[in-house]
């Protein structure tokens, strides 16, 4: 079973050398790398160069910016079977791969995985919607962040199988691409499961230490989705609307409220700005 991993790239160097270290050591072998490169200075041609004798790596140079267009472009270049979207800011475990495979072997109607995302090299869970507990899960819990979701294609509707340019880094909204696809996904009927086992590490940059202004910039992208599927007369969108734009931030604010946090408290607001600004912002 062949997995493709399309990797859009942008301004990184040192850490996109970090995974592809990952990928060399890999237990499981048969996979491809595609590169959808959007830097126009040649500044990672050196740093992949060495690795396309490790392992089969395609170098895609594109003059187009945008994480979803830039994925979803890289979509069209795929041969393997199970296709993920890795950040160029992330590292697996050496037995990503190999976990990856053992899982959908196992779940003969398995669509969608969705692996822990922890922060580098540590038992602690960084960006994205984590548990310690691996289960199905549908579209009213999703798990997982678009660099820990992997897709069957064989068992997915290859029309519905696509980004939405309109989300993520380089967009009109920042973030919210990949719950954006995988609510569309699970809303026509996709089996997803989720597990901790498989470990990806990622910098842990959600949160509130580092201040506001990443997360106001990304909490777009999550409040524009919840406007796209609300426009689509999508009554189980209501749910988000409910959790995310009134009741969760109200309690989470309230909570750092008693407990004398403004940093966190000043987080949490700007969060919930962002989401609504997002929401109110959409047109598609």
């Amino acid at each position: 079973m062949k997995i493709s991993l399309v990797l859009a790239t942008l301004g990184r160097d040192k850490e996109l050398a970090d995974f592809l270290k990952s990928l060399q050591r890999q237990t499981y072998k048969n996979f491809e790398l595609i590169i959808i490169d959007q830097n126009k200075d040649g500044k990672i041609d050196a740093i992949v160069r060495p690795f396309t004798s490790c392992f089969e790596v395609m170098h895609v140079k594109v003059g187009f910016r945008g994480n979803a267009r830039a994925r979803d472009y890289g979509i069209g270049f795929v041969q393997g079977r199970i296709v993920a979207f890795p950040d160029d800011d992330c590292t697996y475990e050496r037995d990503v791969l190999e976990k990856v495979v053992a899982e959908f072997a196992r779940r003969k109607n398995l669509s969608i995985l969705v692996a822990g995302s922890y922060d580098c090299s540590t038992s602690r869970f960084s960006i994205g919607v984590n548990s310690h507990k691996a289960r199905y899960f549908s579209r009213f819990s999703m798990m997982g962040v678009e660099f820990t979701q992997f897709f069957d294609r064989d068992r997915l509707d290859a029309g519905e199988f696509h980004l939405d340019h309109d989300f993520g880094i380089g967009s009109k909204y920042s973030g919210g691409e990949g719950f954006e696809l995988l609510y569309r996904l699970l809303r026509i009927g996709n089996v997803a499961f989720y597990t901790p086992e498989i470990r990806i590490y990622h910098p842990d940059k959600d949160h509130y230490t580092l201040g506001t202004g990443r997360m106001l910039m990304y909490s777009t992208g999550v409040g524009a989705y919840i406007r796209k599927f609300a426009n689509q007369q999508d009554i189980f969108i209501l749910y988000y609307i409910v959790r995310k734009m009134f009741v969760v931030p109200i309690l989470k604010m309230l909570l750092a409220l008693l407990l004398l946090n403004p940093k966190k408290l000043a987080y949490l607001f700007y969060n919930l700005i962002g989401v609504w600004r997002g929401f109110l912002a959409y047109h598609g």
